[in-house]
């Protein structure tokens, strides 16, 4: 089994600022973190612990841009497990100029899955001088 440490819903709102005001002023949600700038910058809520719930049916796949972030402690490891397990690899593992372990994999809907390595010394995991 994959060991996943960490789960995020990824949201591509039609209108981003619209949407942090939802988010963060009318839902109260803490930001985690921050990137980029400008309207198209990201914003990063906590959740809490985080869930997916599979449940019900529907007649038609969830709308495009619906994306799941699930990290793991090893890319290269989910990513020759999945395989074995007839996962179709949209993407292998590969570290983005962000610095993150990426590999993309999609659902049989085709909500696509981000399968993410934090390297050691990412910020996300260490921030000199705290």
């Amino acid at each position: 089994m994959v060991h996943v440490l960490s789960s995020r819903i990824l949201l591509r709102p039609t209108d981003p600022d619209r949407s942090r005001v939802f988010y963060g002023e009318k839902l109260g949600l803490g930001v985690y973190r921050e990137f980029g700038t400008g309207p198209e910058r990201g914003t990063v809520y906590f959740l809490g612990g985080g869930f997916l719930e599979v449940s019900g049916r529907s007649e038609i796949p969830p709308p495009p841009g619906m994306e799941l972030w699930l990290q793991v402690a090893d890319a290269a490891g989910a990513h020759d497990e999945l395989r074995q397990r007839g996962v179709e690899v949209l993407r292998p593992p590969q570290k983005e100029p962000w610095g993150l372990i990426e590999m993309w994999i999609a659902d049989p809907d085709g909500i696509r899955i981000c399968i993410v390595e934090v390297p050691a010394d990412h910020p996300i995991r260490y921030r000199p001088g705290i």
